[in-house]
């Protein structure tokens, strides 16, 4: 651990900040799992679950800005506990409702919608009270940090969804997914808001909309960020949509499997992310981000040919490689945004995040499609090669981006 990194663990505030994200992305995740193999218990139909984990990002395209709004305008601890406690709603609902019997694919599409609408506003407000509590020189250090911390919770939220559907069925793994989302919300209860960088604001939300669009027609490396991390999300974050059918149909393991799957996810960021920190302060993070999408792109071409070649063991840590990819290109994407935007645009700098990453559910729609017609392996692979070709044009057409 770098001294810059010590440094963040001596603020009270970052240490529960810390805490909500783990227990946040073990309900994340779990609700991922649970989702996925619902779904495929309901419809058999891989294409039916990425409609279904598509409508988890579906809200973010349409309700990121003015989640960034909000962000600007309201206590963010205060919308980080908000919004944990709303998503152990809607996910304690589909829990009981399971458990009882009465759950359908439009129950799951309904709530799951609502839970994504929520979700927006904790993630804009996640960042920027982030570059609240450390300041703008340690931003990268503190998203490294916590994006280490939030994939530990997915490992744990992996494991354990997939253990609780093999042994307690999806209704009792979604009521623990609710715990753990209602304890994120509590782990923020002794953390304040920075008082000099307390959000304020004045005018109308529209107003303060149309302002930021303005500011991005003036600056355009923000709108040439938000659409890599959208290619990211539709050609690259979209592979997760598969792994229910890659576990049950391609490689023949259940549900204990697709956990280990999603836990693949949850290490290969820890150790993208880990690395990153020993490193230290990285220099030319523009240009960074592009190779780092270039290799997710290649990785997942390669993911598309493991179970051809590969055991199942290795197909996990091909997977690892897939999201060490993943976790950097995220890290990246989340620390140009808000580094490139003034402070009064914190909040919709990471609303512009949300945005960008609302776009996921148009390649979890095709990567579905593309697997139903063809095959999972011809959908993984197809999707990486666009993203791959893509990272290199990105290269040539934004030299804006190669200079942050």
């Amino acid at each position: 651990m770098s001294s810059a990194q010590r440094d963040l663990f001596r603020l009270g505030d970052f240490r529960c900040l810390g805490l909500s994200t783990v227990l946040n992305s073990v309900g994340m995740m779990g609700e991922v799992v649970v989702l996925g193999w619902l779904t495929l218990e309901l419809t058999d139909s891989p294409f039916l679950v990425g409609v279904a984990l598509g409508m988890r990002a579906l809200p973010l395209f349409f309700v990121g800005v003015p989640a960034g709004v909000l962000a600007d305008r309201f206590p963010r601890r205060r919308l980080l506990m908000l919004t944990g406690a709303g998503q152990a709603l809607t996910t304690a609902t589909l829990g009981a409702l399971t458990l009882w019997g009465l759950v359908s694919l439009a129950h799951v599409l309904l709530l799951t919608f609502l839970a994504g609408v929520v979700r927006a506003v904790e993630w804009a407000a996640r960042q920027s009270y982030t570059h609240d509590v450390v300041g703008a020189p340690g931003l990268m250090s503190a998203f490294a940090v916590l994006g280490v911390a939030g994939r530990a919770g997915w490992l744990v939220g992996s494991l354990g969804a997939g253990a609780a559907i093999a042994r307690f069925g999806p209704g009792a793994a979604y009521l623990a997914v609710a715990v753990s989302f209602l304890a994120g919300a509590a782990a923020l209860l002794p953390a304040s808001a920075p008082a000099e960088t307390a959000p304020t604001g004045s005018g109308s939300v529209w107003g303060s909309m149309v302002g930021f669009v303005t500011a991005m027609r003036k600056d355009r490396v923000l709108p040439a960020l938000m659409l890599l991390t959208g290619a990211a999300e539709i050609l690259g974050f979209s592979h997760q949509a598969l792994l229910p059918s890659l576990a049950r149909d391609v490689l023949g393991v259940g549900p204990e499997g697709l956990g280990v799957l999603n836990a693949a996810r949850a290490v290969g960021g820890i150790l993208g992310l880990v690395v990153v920190s020993m490193r230290g302060p990285v220099h030319g993070g523009g240009t960074l981000f592009l190779a780092v999408l270039l290799a997710f792109g290649a990785s997942l071409v390669v993911l598309g040919l493991a179970p051809y070649f590969m055991a199942f063991t290795g197909v996990v840590v091909v997977l690892v490689v897939v999201n060490a990819s993943g976790a950097l290109s995220d890290l990246l994407s989340q620390s140009l945004m808000q580094l490139s935007a003034p402070a009064e645009l914190r909040g919709r700098a990471g609303g512009a995040w949300v945005v960008a990453i609302g776009l996921a559910p148009l390649g979890q729609l095709q990567i579905g499609a593309l697997a139903s017609m063809f095959s999972v392996s011809v959908a993984l692979g197809a999707s990486g090669l666009a993203l791959a070709v893509l990272a290199g044009a990105a290269a040539l057409v934004f030299p804006r981006v190669r200079r942050l």
